[in-house]
């Protein structure tokens, strides 16, 4: 294995493009954060209106 100069690592390119696989993440965690209030915003209400279920 050789190792790249100081010159040759400044001609290097790659590495930035936007993926199908960067953006089905992004999507997806979107998605678990939009899940995660929808469940905050319901229990609040619930919470309020006292429509909470009963622990035996």
């Amino acid at each position: 294995m050789e190792r790249i100069t100081k010159e040759e690592l400044k001609n290097l390119d790659g590495g930035d493009t936007i993926t199908g696989t960067l953006i089905t993440a992004i999507s997806q965690g979107l998605k678990t954060l939009v899940d995660i209030g929808r469940s905050f915003g319901s229990s609040i209400r619930r919470i309020k209106d006292k429509r909470l279920c009963e622990i035996p």
